[in-house]
């Protein structure tokens, strides 16, 4: 008998807001995490999608999906407390969001105007919400990390890697920058022995399968 996982993707970018009208961000279309949800839901496992401010009308099917709980976020303090609500009790992660790695140092509490004059933003790192949870993994979790690296393959494998032991995860799926609101990805998967998934372009709909088979495998678990 099949025994659906529970499995949290998150999705999307995060804001910062400058103003009350402004806001930093990132290119992120979320169209990786979606597909990663709507192919986990399609295999039978229950999903909650943790979804970024993404253009409406790609969350029409995940929301349609009953085995899809689409929650929304915005900035990164919000998806660090929604995954801090839920982890404990996922089966695994899938990290696919484009979590903003500032915030400006205050938000004004009203709209700038360009008659100031020119405005100089202090920004600060954020959270590393991934890494936060890294202490509070229990046995046979697996946890996905995703990043986007730009230079030569050898350096940003590396670098991938060293990512993956701080935060924590089973898995980093590497993407370069194209990959960013784009329908396919140039992506490979590594784990802590190598690649588990060779570099090649393709849909994203195609790796989100590819990761879901990952997580299906039993692969991962570690502490």
């Amino acid at each position: 008998m099949f025994l659906g996982m529970r499995i949290i993707v998150t999705a999307g970018p995060t804001r910062e807001y400058l103003d009350t009208v402004r806001f930093i961000t990132n290119a992120s279309s979320g169209r990786m995490g979606i597909a990663v949800a709507m192919a986990a839901a399609r295999t039978g496992h229950d999903v909650t999608l943790l979804a970024g401010p993404v253009c409406l009308s790609l969350l029409d099917e995940p929301a349609r999906e009953e085995k899809v709980t689409v929650v929304p976020f915005v900035t990164v303090a919000e998806l660090g407390s929604a995954l801090a609500e839920r982890f404990e009790s996922c089966d695994a992660l899938v990290m696919a969001a484009a979590v903003g790695d500032f915030r400006p140092e205050r938000t004004l509490p009203s709209k700038l105007h360009r008659k100031g004059g020119p405005v100089t933003v202090r920004l600060f790192p954020t959270e590393d919400v991934l890494a936060s949870l890294k202490s509070r993994r229990r046995s046979g979790q697996i946890v996905i990390a995703f990043a986007v690296e730009d230079g030569p393959q050898r350096e940003i494998e590396s670098k991938a890697r060293q990512e993956l032991a701080q935060k924590g995860a089973d898995f980093v799926v590497l993407n370069t920058p194209v990959a960013m609101a784009a329908a396919d990805s140039r992506a490979c998967i590594l784990s802590a022995e190598g690649i588990l998934l060779d570099w090649a372009d393709r849909p994203k709909t195609t790796l989100a399968e590819d990761i879901v088979a990952i997580l299906q495998s039993g692969h991962g678990g570690s502490q």
